[in-house]
């Protein structure tokens, strides 16, 4: 039996392989020299783009740096949980929330918006850039491209970033259409994003172990001598890793 949302993730998948390679060059690049400079990584995604910060921090096999930027007030679990769609329209809400973190020139932040059009990631954006830190943004540049930005600067993510990751998904981000349905189902970004990502923490470590840079990558806790081996991470990376 054939899976309309394997076949797609198959298309989009093929497209990132074929598009994205000097994107995902310069992303490896920059996270390689951010680790060898000592300086810090961080990420930020609001509401589901947050499940990409989730998936690369204190993940087994993932690399240890990535510092998630979590606000509570715009992730899943904050009931009514359509709350989080209003904040992330707030005007100046990533300001403060960039205000409040340790973020600091040279350091990279990896901003996760399929849209890109919310003022909270954009605001975050504008912060970073303001004190000299190097952005990533992964987002759907279809998507951006053909919705207005809702921030007062009327640009969208990708127009304030020093790299953009495309995720080659569909308007609206839902990929499998129904008969009888106006909005399709089945959303790509998290697959795709994850992906990606993935894709860069890989190819980062290996890059970082042929330049003699051992990398500091989490085994898993459920493993035998896991914990030790993590908790030397902790303390060799302790001025860099702010969620222990």
């Amino acid at each position: 039996m054939s899976y309309q949302y394997l076949e797609n993730v198959y298309e989009i998948l093929k497209k990132i392989e074929k598009l994205e390679n000097s994107n995902i060059e310069a992303s490896i690049e920059l996270i390689t020299n951010t680790i060898k400079n000592n300086n810090q990584l961080f990420v930020f995604g609001a509401s589901h783009a947050g499940i990409i910060s989730e998936e690369l921090f204190y993940r087994a096999g993932g690399l240890a740096l990535f510092n998630p930027i979590f606000e509570p007030s715009i992730m899943l679990s904050t009931k009514p949980v359509t709350k989080t769609s209003e904040m992330e329209r707030l005007d100046g809400y990533g300001s403060i929330i960039g205000r409040n973190t340790k973020l600091k020139k040279s350091d990279c932040l990896i901003i996760h918006s399929v849209s890109g059009r919310n003022p909270v990631a954009i605001d975050l954006a504008l912060y970073a850039k303001s004190i000299g830190v190097n952005i990533i943004a992964l987002t759907n540049l279809d998507y951006s491209k053909n919705v207005k930005s809702r921030h007062k600067c009327n640009k969208n993510l990708y127009e304030l970033a020093d790299i953009v990751l495309d995720n080659h998904g569909d308007i609206g981000d839902a990929t499998v259409r129904v008969d009888g349905l106006t909005q399709k189902v089945a959303p790509t970004s998290t697959v795709v994003g994850s992906t990606i990502m993935n894709i860069i923490v890989s190819e980062t470590a290996i890059r970082l172990q042929k330049d003699g840079v051992t990398p500091p990558i989490f085994f898993s806790a459920n493993i035998d001598g896991g914990e030790k081996h993590n908790d030397e991470i902790f303390k060799k990376y302790k001025d860099l890793i702010h969620y222990q």
